[in-house]
């Protein structure tokens, strides 16, 4: 190997140990955090602490696009060097990390401690909601809605995938109004990598700010068939997220207008996953993250990659 290829092989390693997945998980999950508190935050006069998580995920946005600027200048630099075409990891492969199933075993219950506070005593809030996003009604009725029970949010987003492919609005329904709220929010952890990743395949080239109509004009008129009872600055919101829109500019698009529903936006990320993966012809066997990469029809470039 000649100097100049060692030095190329030292500053894409370089690259590649950026923390950039890591920071951009930790920011789509104080995004999450925060959804859910501004909603309960409007339940309640107390400080929730809605603003100190707005202030830390601005704080990982600057990180992310540090990160992102660091490797868009070392790929430039490798091109320079003529060496842009050396093989190294595949990019944009965080999601798979997301979608992995952690498994957690349940810590059991000693001796003398009080009992467990049950999950969910609200009730099934989840179902209801879930029905008036979808116009679908839960297996037992309005009136005699059950709550779902626990499932791998993962697994939950592939079935949804699938049912969304086939344009199949009463098995979204069904999907949905069988688990419970704590694996219904969960989708809202899984899906924003997913989508950042096959965003950026329907693309392209990494999903930009100026790309958000190119994916509203793709992606809206089937996410309002599938769901009829969302509301328009949902999927907006997220198409901004997708595109790393500065969080300043969507608060000035969002304005003054209430916290949406927490069960929106993870339902919306679920349905638009399925709605790009069918745009790209892909089933959703593909967001297996054991499954090989999948075949694209151009090669991709660094250009592509910035």
């Amino acid at each position: 190997m000649s100097l100049l290829q060692e030095l190329g092989a030292q500053l894409r390693a370089a690259s590649d140990d950026l923390p950039t997945g890591l920071v951009a998980a930790a920011m789509d999950k104080l995004r999450s955090a925060t959804d859910l508190l501004r909603w309960v935050q409007e339940e309640s006069s107390k400080d929730l602490g809605v603003q100190r998580l707005g202030h830390a995920t601005e704080h990982a946005e600057t990180a992310a696009a540090a990160l992102r600027a660091t490797q868009d200048a070392i790929e430039t630099y490798l091109a320079v060097l003529g060496l842009s075409g050396t093989p190294g990891a595949a990019p944009g492969q965080e999601w798979r990390t997301e979608m992995r199933r952690e498994e957690r075993p349940e810590r059991e219950q000693r001796p003398g401690e009080p009992p467990r506070e049950q999950v969910e005593s609200l009730g099934p809030w989840w179902q209801k909601r879930v029905a008036e996003l979808t116009g679908e009604s839960p297996p037992g009725g309005p009136d005699g809605a059950e709550m779902g029970e626990p499932a791998d949010p993962s697994d939950l987003l592939r079935r949804i995938a699938a049912g969304v492919r086939a344009g199949d609005r009463a098995r979204l329904g069904r999907e949905l109004h069988a688990v419970n709220a704590s694996t219904g929010l969960g989708l809202s952890a899984v899906t924003p990598q997913v989508l950042h990743r096959l965003a950026g395949d329907l693309l392209g080239h990494e999903p930009r700010p100026e790309d958000v109509p190119r994916l509203r004009t793709a992606a809206e008129g089937r996410v309002k068939a599938l769901l009829p009872g969302t509301a328009p600055d949902v999927l907006e919101t997220l198409l901004d997220r997708i595109c790393r829109v500065p969080p300043r500019q969507q608060q000035e698009k969002r304005g003054d207008r209430p916290a949406g529903h927490p069960a929106d936006t993870a339902v919306t990320a679920s349905v638009l996953t399925g709605v790009l993966l069918a745009r790209l012809g892909r089933d959703a066997g593909s967001l297996d993250p054991d499954a090989p990469e999948p075949v694209r029809p151009r090669g991709e470039t660094a250009e592509d990659r910035r």
